[in-house]
């Protein structure tokens, strides 16, 4: 009888010494106790850590450290405390040589993949002060004042200050300081999640890097609010929304939305592109990057000028109006109709006459979007980091395209997709990863895959 032997399991609580060797997709450590994986946040490869398990599952744990006892070659100081900012402790180089190598790891390891071409890494333009959004949280410190920033890692309750966002331009900081101040004026308690008392919830900041103008939005729980004072005191903003929302869970979605001060949508640009945003309505959170990212997807998509074009979960429509001069029409699917208004918006404001968007769910309406536009030449797809379901992959099969751009946040995701795709007789042909969020394990990037003939 074949005995496997397992390797002993900690339990939640103990202390242990470890080494980290590597990082794992999401940017966690990767460790082993007596061959046990652990994977330890807030760690890089040849930290040597003191660390406390938390959950120890029967193949693998988690741990968070009490104490870095000896550094790893590559571990540098951070330039700031900042949650959102993980992995400014790895040279910029060294972060983009992981993030590459990561996106190969998972299209090989997950998805059973290769004879793809790998590209390198699009490097980002700025590796701080690049994030067009920022969504904040309010809390208090232990004094009892009111506080505004992120949630500490792994400490849901907790919330870290920030006087000045490195992730965010000094005007946005700026624009967020005027609230924050105003609202301790006015006496305004954060809301407790545990308890459900408390009023001010989530403060979201948006700028448009090219045209410079800022759409603040202040999340808060039912209730009543100085919309005028408030809007005296914003006065950096252009455009001021208040949401109120009753869930208890933590979103800045949804919700009763409007408009205090100032203007509902915010201008920015895109290569030729002038678009308005609004304050639902997804929109890639590093503006240069985004740029850089959506010039790949139409090299990739090698368009000619009788193809027919399929833009899914296109949100305000960016990639489909960039493509839309280039081929004979484009169609946009996107669920949030918000986004849908604005994409078309931004068609007319471009004088772009052959694209057309609509508001559906890409499961329900792919197939009727066939049936009325008729089949796609090309089809691009930028999904949300859960990647497309088994029902999605199945229609766009159905739908035939001779080549499909994939636009992934998550290449663990973009993984399986791909090798969907590729068992139901396409080639992926190549994969560029782009750096849009530096200090951070994220990773986007665009694939090329093209229906095999016969």
């Amino acid at each position: 009888m074949n005995q496997t032997t397992q390797a002993p399991r900690p339990h939640r609580g103990d202390e242990l010494t470890v080494t980290v060797s590597t990082l794992a997709h999401g940017g966690a450590g990767v460790a082993r106790h007596d061959g046990y994986v652990l994977f330890v946040p807030d760690t890089v490869p040849g930290d040597r850590v003191r660390v406390q398990v938390g959950k120890a599952k029967r193949a693998y744990g988690e741990a968070r450290v009490i104490e870095l006892l000896e550094p790893g070659p590559d571990r540098i100081p951070p330039l700031a405390d900042h949650p959102g900012a993980p992995w400014q402790v790895l040279p910029y180089a060294r972060q983009l040589e992981i993030k590459q190598a990561q996106v190969d790891d998972a299209l090989r390891r997950i998805g059973h993949l290769d004879g793809y071409e790998l590209e390198p890494i699009v490097p980002a333009l700025e590796q701080w002060r690049y994030r067009n959004k920022l969504e904040y949280s309010f809390g208090s410190d232990a004094s009892g004042r009111l506080i505004c920033g992120f949630h500490a890692p792994g400490r849901w309750e907790e919330i870290v200050e920030l006087s000045d966002c490195l992730l965010a331009s000094q005007a946005a900081n700026a624009a967020r300081e005027q609230v924050v101040d105003w609202c301790r004026e006015q006496g305004l308690s954060p809301y407790d999640r545990r308890t459900g008392e408390g009023f001010l919830r989530n403060l979201v900041v948006r700028e448009g890097r090219r045209s410079g103008e800022l759409q603040v939005r202040l999340v808060t729980a039912p209730g009543t609010l100085d919309g005028d004072g408030l809007a005296r005191a914003a006065t950096l903003a252009g455009g001021l929304l208040w949401t109120r929302q009753a869930s208890v869970g933590e979103s800045t979605a949804g919700g009763e939305t409007e408009l205090v001060a100032g203007v509902e949508r915010f201008a920015e640009r895109i290569g030729p592109l002038e678009l308005e945003i609004s304050a639902e309505a997804f929109f890639q959170t590093n503006t240069e990057m985004a740029e850089q990212l959506y010039g790949l997807a139409v090299a990739y998509a090698e368009l000619g000028p009788f193809d027919r074009v399929y833009d899914l979960y296109c949100g305000i429509g960016t990639i489909g109006l960039l493509m839309a001069p280039r081929a004979a029409g484009l169609w946009g699917l996107e669920i949030v109709p918000e986004a849908v208004a604005d994409a078309i918006r931004g068609a007319r404001r471009n004088e772009i006459q052959n694209a057309q968007f609509f508001a559906g769910d890409v499961r329900l309406a792919l197939g009727e979007l066939v049936t009325r536009a008729g089949r796609p030449d090309v089809l691009i797809v930028d999904p949300p980091r859960a990647g497309l379901s088994q029902k999605v992959v199945r229609r766009i099969i159905e739908a035939s395209p001779k080549r499909i751009v994939y636009v992934s946040c998550n290449p663990t995701t973009l993984a399986p997709n791909a090798a969907q795709l590729v068992d139901a007789g396409y080639e992926l042909v190549k994969v560029r990863p782009v750096d849009m969020f530096p200090q951070t394990p994220h990773i986007e990037c665009v694939a090329a895959l093209v229906r095999r003939s016969g």
